[in-house]
């Protein structure tokens, strides 16, 4: 008797020992999420600080977004070549030091000051961003137990959004505070002195957030990471010859749910400052706005906690067809009317949209079977989507800003279309999956 429970207090001891390293590497994860969600939405406050440093026009001003998704669709297929051959652990490391270089990048554009070397800068850190979504997201799946995969990714997903609602107020401080444009009531022009000055408010930030990075990369090559198995996978490349994504309506149409949605969603962001300084909605300063698109963020983070527990007793589809009907409603709202009831209605569209990108994303790879690593990826490169912000730029320079909205209530109807009828999955091609 001795001897087997000597062996089961081994097992035990083994398996807690693991559990702990799951535990740690999850925070890892979480810390990646984290991390590349605050550099995203760093981009909103940046965009109405450079477009008065830079005197952009706003489509000048959104191309600074566009090239950020437009990585997304370059770098994706390198990145997974990358990590096929370094592997992933390795693969994010390399793509922190990709970013950490973009953010280091961003010293010298500041000093120039060189609009060209800025967009050059944000396609680099961008392009690490995709390496990084590639390559962790496998881990949040093998990190722990199977049956607990689905709570980790959205645990995961709110430290992500814990990122985008802390950014705004970082980057409010850091940049728009510290800058002439930034505290100025109105929008005006600046004398090239001042102009020189608040371009060289960004080096603290960007550098605070590279030695960010650089710490991170380090941890991350010295923690000793799971590895995947690539047994399932194989079979999984045979099983997947025998069926077609052609046949997959939800996934089909999610495609571009997707890519539409993300110019919603980066529409709104990227143009919320300049929005509500407006003279006819907030009249104040890019750095108060900046607190408000706090809010913005927030609510899409306590809208993801709200969603999650609707969906557990309604349908995904009936929940994402309600935001997007709430969405259009506020979108409306912000387009036509005036003052704080237009700036309330833009700031309450984070709760609408908080559920969409994870539910559509969800519904299109609903019934795949084998097919659902393709479906996945072809979703996730959809995300380039938010590189066509920059029309919406152009709506804004020739019709006005306010008006230019009426491109976020286009998608919104968009979206809804696909909750109540693209995401319904063809009975026969899901059984054959």
């Amino acid at each position: 008797m001795p001897a087997p429970l000597h062996v089961a207090s081994q097992r035990l001891a083994a398996e807690n020992v693991e559990e702990l390293r799951h535990v740690r590497a999850l925070s890892l994860l979480a810390t990646l999420f984290f991390i590349w969600g605050f550099i995203t939405v760093i981009n909103n406050t940046l965009l109405p600080h450079l477009r008065a440093v830079f005197e952009l026009s706003y489509t000048q001003t959104t191309l600074l977004e566009s090239v950020w998704f437009i990585a997304y669709f370059v770098a994706s297929l390198p990145s997974a070549w990358l990590i096929e051959r370094i592997g992933y652990p390795r693969a994010l490391v390399t793509g922190l030091l990709v970013m950490a270089a973009g953010a280091l990048l961003m010293i010298p554009a500041a000093r120039l000051p060189s609009y060209n070397v800025v967009l050059t800068a944000l396609f680099i850190i961008a392009s690490g961003v995709t390496l990084l979504q590639v390559a962790a997201n496998p881990y949040v799946a093998v990190v722990g137990s199977a049956r607990t995969a689905s709570a980790r990714l959205n645990l995961v997903q709110a430290f992500n959004s814990l990122g985008t609602t802390l950014a705004p107020l970082f980057g409010g401080y850091l940049i728009l505070g510290r800058s002439a444009s930034g505290t100025a009531l109105t929008e005006r022009t600046l004398t090239a002195a001042e102009r020189f000055a608040d371009a060289r408010s960004v080096q603290l930030p960007y550098l605070l957030v590279c030695g960010v990075l650089l710490l991170l990369a380090v941890a991350i090559a010295r923690y000793r990471w799971p590895a995947i198995g690539v047994a399932g996978s194989r079979i999984s490349k045979l099983e997947r010859r025998r069926h077609s994504l052609w046949k997959h309506r939800n996934l089909i149409l999610g495609i571009p749910a997707i890519f539409i949605y993300l110019i919603a969603e980066i529409g709104v962001s990227n143009l919320f400052i300049n929005f509500v300084s407006l003279p006819t909605i907030g009249n104040m300063s890019h750095e108060n706005a900046a607190h408000y698109l706090f809010l913005l963020w927030g609510g899409m983070m306590v809208g993801r906690f709200v969603g999650s527990l609707l969906m557990r007793t309604v349908a995904a589809e009936h929940v994402l067809a309600a935001a997007s009907i709430g969405a259009c409603a506020v979108m409306l709202i912000a387009s036509f009317a005036v003052g704080h009831v237009a700036m309330w209605a833009l700031i309450s569209v984070g709760l609408f949209h908080s559920i969409m990108f994870p539910t559509i994303f969800t519904l299109g790879i609903r019934g795949l079977g084998p097919l659902t690593e393709e479906g996945a990826g072809l979703l996730i490169m959809a995300i380039a989507g938010g590189a066509l912000v920059i029309f919406q730029g152009v709506l804004a320079d020739h019709w006005g800003l306010q008006v230019s909205f009426l491109l976020t209530v286009c998608c919104e109807v968009f979206v809804l279309f696909y909750a109540l009828w693209g995401a319904r999955t063809d009975t026969h091609a899901s059984e054959a999956a």
